[in-house]
This record gives structure tokens, C-alpha cells and sequence, in this order.
């Protein structure tokens, strides 16, 4: 079921980024949605799986916006890897937290790229760092917002649940 839910949230994700792209072509500089998904599920604490879907979602999303092939999966493994083993050590329940998380997270990203780029490419074209920290800040909000409606929705549906199985037992 967890594997059908990621599966959900990084089709969603690639959903976005296209309807995003078609919508405003300076989309994918402003907010980078599947970072959010990686971040989120790295947020659960499993570091190898948190390793695993960064390379598996930046492998697509180097597929997708076209750049150098694999600058974005390796950034987004190490940082899936990173956010994990976070997770593991602080308590990030606090939707400020996540905000925080996600914020450096996307920082960490554009770092990991920008210095792949200066090592491998001879003319590098390096993003803004007015960009850099506006991505950062988009993704932080986006993270947040995500986190803060699931918890509202898992919320919601325990209450349900609880309610269903008080009729069954009056009954």
C-alpha cells in the first residue's frame, strides 16, 4: 500500500511539473515538486528507501526537464539519504519543522548541482542566488502545505474509522 502511494504522489509530482511547465515555462526555477516528494518520504526515516526513490524520482526528473543526465539524481539521492537519517535523529512532527527541513533540503539540492555542474560541464550556466533562495522558499511552503493537509486527512479518516467501529460495537 505504502509502495502504491509513493507511486501515486511521483506520478502526481511529474503531473505537476508538466501541467506547471505548460502553464509557465520558468515553472521548474521557481518550485521543484518532486524534490518535495523526495523530502516528504525521506521525512519517514527509512534511509535506504529514502535513497532509493531520490535516485529513482531525480533520474526522472533529469529525464524530464531535459538538462545533463544524472546531476539531479545524484543530488536527489544524497539528499533523500541526508533528510533520512535527519529524521532519524531529530523529531520533526512540528509543521514549522517540516518547512525548515525542506527549505535546506532544496538549499542542499541546488549546491550538490551547482557543484557538479563546475566539475563536469566546461561553461556552466549557474543559477541566481535570488533563485536559489526563492526555490528553496517555494519548496518549504509546498512541503508544508502537503504535510499539513495529509495529517488533516489522516486525521480525519481515524476519526471516521473510529466512529464506524462505536456504531458496530453498539450494535
Amino acid at each position: 500500500m505504502a509502495t502504491l502511494k509513493l507511486l501515486a504522489a511521483i506520478a502526481l509530482a511529474a503531473l505537476v511539473h508538466f501541467v506547471g511547465m505548460q502553464l509557465w515555462p520558468g515553472f521548474a526555477r521557481v518550485v521543484d515538486v518532486f524534490l518535495v516528494v523526495v523530502v516528504l518520504h525521506g521525512l519517514q526515516g527509512s534511509s535506504l528507501s529514502a535513497l532509493l526513490v531520490g535516485l529513482v524520482v531525480g533520474l526522472l526528473q533529469d529525464t524530464l526537464t531535459g538538462g545533463p543526465f544524472g546531476l539531479f539524481g545524484f543530488a536527489d539521492t544524497i539528499v533523500g539519504y541526508v533528510t533520512a537519517r535527519l529524521a532519524q535523529r531529530l523529531v520533526i512532527q512540528r509543521p514549522t519543522g517540516v518547512l525548515a527541513v525542506v527549505s535546506f533540503a532544496s538549499a542542499l539540492q541546488q549546491a550538490i548541482v551547482v557543484g557538479l555542474v563546475l566539475v563536469l560541464l566546461p561553461s556552466p550556466e549557474l543559477p541566481s542566488p535570488v533563485w536559489v533562495a526563492v526555490r528553496a522558499g517555494t519548496c518549504g511552503l509546498l512541503g508544508l502545505a502537503i504535510y499539513v493537509a495529509l495529517g488533516n486527512w489522516r486525521r480525519s479518516s481515524e476519526a471516521r474509522r473510529r466512529g464506524r467501529m462505536n456504531r458496530l460495537r453498539m450494535n
